[in-house]
């Protein structure tokens, strides 16, 4: 079984100094704990918000790049992986994998060059926004909407990733986005950390008829570890998306199989072929009790043989399903870019 995480926030502790070598009590992520969670690849997610210029936020992406590199070159059980036969062969040698993926196209602007490089740095998907409209889309949290889905330019965006084999990541985008990236990909598409509205009705999620329509574009949905998004009843209190700035005590949040109940209802509705896991840890506040890192990580796949699910169907939801996406994704590609 191959266990990919396709989303954790940890390049923003890396550029703050954090040592992700050892074994440490801080944030959600390190390598020792990868490890002891059955790990094999984590997308690390470079993330920059709306709200910073767009030169800034082009270095920050830079620094965070660099960051994931150097710490990667630091732990001699880890590779960085560039494909999906990279995590295939690093599983085989028992190395560790991290892949790139880049959270906000709003640093790219409106370059399509600047994405051809981000590709031949490594970075192998793309958030198209985060909780602000940008150059390429609406967000979902947007107060207003500036395109009423993909702008012009995002088409070009969307079209131009699917030709040299980047993955369109649609967590985030608002539901008129969501549905025109299905429209205009030639590729399957992920949502790389989000849940279900059915179960939590926050705008962040998705709803049942964009599960059926991700599930009929091949793509795969990647079921977020917030707990905002996985339990409505936590709204009230969790007020500030992703930041973990209220006072709720940790005893209150749901528990981990809260994201099993997601995964169920994903499964359900998009089938066993299009559900994963995208943690978001390190940039969630607060976790599910029992999922407090990513050592707790086998206690989903525990919860799933309880519920029935076999040994292939829990190996398909662990990280068969987004190798599938992945590797079509690469196979779908007009273009082979220079490094």
């Amino acid at each position: 079984m191959i266990v990919i995480d396709t989303h954790c926030d940890t390049p923003e502790r890396l550029i703050s100094g954090a040592d992700i070598v050892s074994r440490g009590n801080d944030g959600h992520f390190d390598f020792e704990r990868m490890d002891e969670g059955g790990v094999d690849c984590e997308f690390f997610a470079l993330y920059t918000p709306n709200d910073m210029p767009p030169d800034a936020a082009l270095r920050r992406l830079m620094e965070m790049m660099a960051a994931v590199k150097d710490s990667v070159a630091s732990y001699p059980k880890a590779r960085l992986a560039y494909s999906a036969e990279d995590v295939m062969e690093n599983k085989r040698r028992g190395l560790k994998s991290i892949a790139i993926g880049i959270e906000n196209a709003a640093p790219l602007g409106k370059s399509l060059s600047l994405l051809r490089e981000m590709y031949r740095m490594g970075a192998r998907y793309v958030t198209l926004t985060h909780n602000g409209n940008n150059e390429i889309c609406d967000a979902a949290l947007a107060g207003e909407r500036k395109w009423n889905g993909l702008s012009p330019f995002g088409r070009e965006f969307v079209a131009e990733m699917n030709r040299i084999g980047m993955m369109v990541d649609v967590s985030h985008v608002s539901d008129e986005t969501f549905y025109d990236v299905l429209s205009v990909s030639k590729a399957p598409v992920i949502a790389s950390h989000s849940c279900c509205r059915a179960l939590s009705g926050h705008p962040r999620n998705l709803d049942d008829r964009m599960l059926k329509a991700l599930a009929g574009n091949g793509g795969v949905v990647q079921i977020n570890f917030y707990p905002l998004f996985l339990d409505a009843a936590t709204m009230g209190s969790l007020r500030s998306v992703g930041s973990g700035t209220s006072s709720m005590p940790a005893s209150s949040m749901p528990s981990y199989k809260k994201v099993v109940d997601h995964i169920e209802h994903a499964v359900e509705i998009a089938g066993i072929g299009s559900v994963g896991i995208g943690s978001d840890f390190d940039g969630i506040g607060y976790t599910p009790a029992g999922l407090e890192d990513i050592s707790k990580l086998p206690v989903i796949w525990e919860e799933l043989s309880s519920r029935g699910y076999g040994d292939k169907e829990i190996s398909m939801i662990a990280g068969g399903n987004f190798l599938r996406v992945w590797k079509a994704v690469e196979d779908s590609k007009t273009t082979k870019l220079q490094w």
